[in-house]
Order: C-alpha cells, then sequence, then structure tokens
C-alpha cells in the first residue's frame, strides 16, 4: 500500500535541517514523510549552544520537542535508512528505505547531514564530541581559561589555534602532521601567546576516559584538558547515489575540508526536484543556521510545486458545461 501513496515530499534526514523543512511544508499544507536514520551528527554531545530560546539543551531533548511540533502539522515520521533512491519512468521519485518499503514524492529534500572524518590518532575518536573538540562557538564558553591543544593536521591548524586563543591563553599548537611553520605564523602564534609543540603525537592519555593530556612519539607529554582538531567534513549520501548529485570539495585555508552537495541559495540541486538543506550542503553550519536552512529550502520546494500544479492546470483541457 506504501508504494501506491504519493507525497508532495520526503524529507531525508531528521536533524534540524530535516525537522524545519518538515515543519514548513506541513504548515503549508503538504504531505510529507520524513525519514530518520537516527544518526544526528551532534548526538554525542552533552549540550548544544547559539540556539536562542534553546541555549544550553540537550540535542536529544531538542530533537524531542522538534518531532511534537512536527507531528501538529500532519508530517509522518518513520525510523528507518535509506538503502536506495532514484526517478523512477513516471517522473517521481522512488525511496528504498531498509525494511524493503518503497516510498515516492514529487519531490525530495536531503538534510543527511555529514560525516566527521576525525584525524587517525588513538583516542581521538573516543573522547570525540566531550574533551575533543573542534568549534569554538559550539564548545568554546564551556572550556573557557582551560589548558586546550591544538592538533595540526593541515594549515588550518594554524587558524584554529589562533581562533580559540579568544577563548582561552592556555593554548598549544601540537604541529603533529601539519606544515613546517613559517616566520610569518610562527609571529602570528606568539602575537596570541600560543605555544608551539614541534612533533608528530602519538596518542591521547584516556586511560583513565577523560582527557588527560597528549603523548607525542618521542614520548615527551603535555598536560590538556580538552584537545581541538579539523574532521573532514563529508556529505552524508548512503544510499542516495542513484540520484546522480553532483558534489564537490570545500577548501579552507589552503586545506580541504570535505565535501559538499551543490546546491543553489534555495537548496536546488543539480537534480532537478532534488532539494538540499543544513550541512549535507553546507558543511559549517550550525545548527540554527541549519534549521533556518531548512525553512528557506522547504519554501523554496513549496513554491516549485505550485508552480507545476498551476502549468499543469493550465495546459489542462477545458471541461464543457463547468
Amino acid at each position: 500500500m506504501e508504494h501506491h501513496r504519493i507525497h508532495d515530499v520526503i524529507v531525508i534526514g531528521g536533524g534540524a535541517a530535516g525537522l524545519n523543512a518538515a515543519l514548513t511544508l506541513g504548515r503549508a499544507r503538504r504531505t510529507v514523510l520524513l525519514v530518520d536514520a537516527g544518526r544526528q551528527r551532534n548526538a554525542p554531545a552533552h549540550s548544544m549552544h547559539n540556539y536562542l530560546g534553546h541555549e544550553g539543551i540537550a540535542p536529544a531533548d531538542f530533537l524531542a520537542l522538534a518531532r511534537q511540533e512536527v507531528a501538529r502539522f500532519g508530517t509522518r515520521a518513520v525510523d528507518a535508512t535509506v538503502v536506495a533512491a532514484k526517478r523512477a519512468e513516471d517522473g517521481l521519485f522512488e525511496v528504498v528505505l531498509d525494511d524493503d518499503t518503497v516510498v515516492r514524492a514529487r519531490r525530495l529534500l536531503l538534510a543527511t547531514g555529514l560525516v566527521d572524518e576525525l584525524p587517525d590518532v588513538p583516542g581521538v575518536a573516543e573522547r570525540w564530541a566531550r574533551e575533543v573538540l573542534h568549534c569554538p562557538y559550539c564548545h568554546g564558553w564551556e572550556v573557557r581559561e582551560e589548558a586546550i591543544g591544538v592538533l595540526a593536521t593541515g594549515p588550518v591548524g594554524v587558524e584554529q589555534a589562533l581562533l580559540w586563543s579568544q577563548w582561552s591563553d592556555e593554548i598549544t599548537l601540537f604541529s603533529h602532521t601539519g606544515p613546517r611553520l613559517d616566520d610569518t605564523s610562527r609571529a602570528r602564534l606568539a602575537a596570541r601567546d600560543v605555544r608551539v609543540v614541534e612533533g608528530e603525537v602519538s596518542h591521547l592519555d584516556v586511560s583513565e576516559g577523560p582527557l588527560r593530556g597528549v603523548v607525542l612519539s618521542d614520548g615527551r607529554r603535555s598536560d590538556v584538558g580538552h584537545l581541538v582538531v579539523a574532521p573532514r567534513f563529508t556529505a552524508r549520501l548512503d544510499g542516495l547515489g542513484g540520484l546522480g548529485l553532483e558534489t564537490t570539495e570545500l577548501h579552507l585555508f589552503g586545506q580541504v575540508a570535505g565535501s559538499h552537495v551543490v546546491s543553489d541559495p534555495q537548496g536546488a540541486t543539480s537534480v532537478a526536484g532534488v532539494y538540499a538543506a543544513g550541512n549535507v550542503t553546507s558543511l559549517t553550519e550550525t545548527v540554527i543556521g541549519a534549521a533556518a536552512a531548512g525553512l528557506k529550502t522547504a519554501a523554496a520546494v513549496n513554491l516549485d510545486l505550485i508552480t507545476e500544479d498551476t502549468r499543469r492546470a493550465v495546459a489542462a483541457p477545458a471541461v464543457p458545461g463547468v
């Protein structure tokens, strides 16, 4: 029966972007199916920040509130993973879920987020989103004036160290696998009182749970309570290869920061009828920005559907006597 039902929009991804898109489309009286695999990027974090009205809320609590609000306007949510998606011969989109259910819609809105590919240093993954961080706007206030290390894996390491020095005067840059520091970089770091430790990092000391320090390959050790890393941000597109989406790399400070879906300012991708919102297309977006993108893209999808319906109505032959 599900195969024969046609939704206006299937929203894939149940984070801030997907939920706000579903809310907007539901309020626009659209039939919406929200498919959520439950892999929100900020799930390991204790709290989320810089979201006016929700400052400090736990991610799980935010999602629960958002789901309740979305349901009020008729959107149906399913907890499932997309395993395949394509445009069918009749022009509709078909999405196959991991229970073999096939769902169909006139439009797709992708809000699948991204995957943080972490540096391959023992201890980093274990303490990710706890003591191992990357965004000062997400966590800077909570770790202000504490001893913070920055792991350089590319040119962006210097910029991260300078940025985090706004929140603490105890910043240490570990050169690790980053490029050799030139005189200009050293002068900039010194101007912000950033300490530099040369040498490759062997592992993090997480033997007793929380991060206790950074151990270098020659045995030297630096005690830090938090470590800043630069993940590679990769758009999450599992099961969506059949759509033929265009992706491209994002470069920051001469370093490849990740890959994202190409879209216009309204979220339209290279595939007609497929839209994208949030981190899948804007890798550096925060939660509040992703939610705003969900609203903007949903409005574009609704207008697209109205335009199509109007075109069809104008082209339809007149019915005698009506």
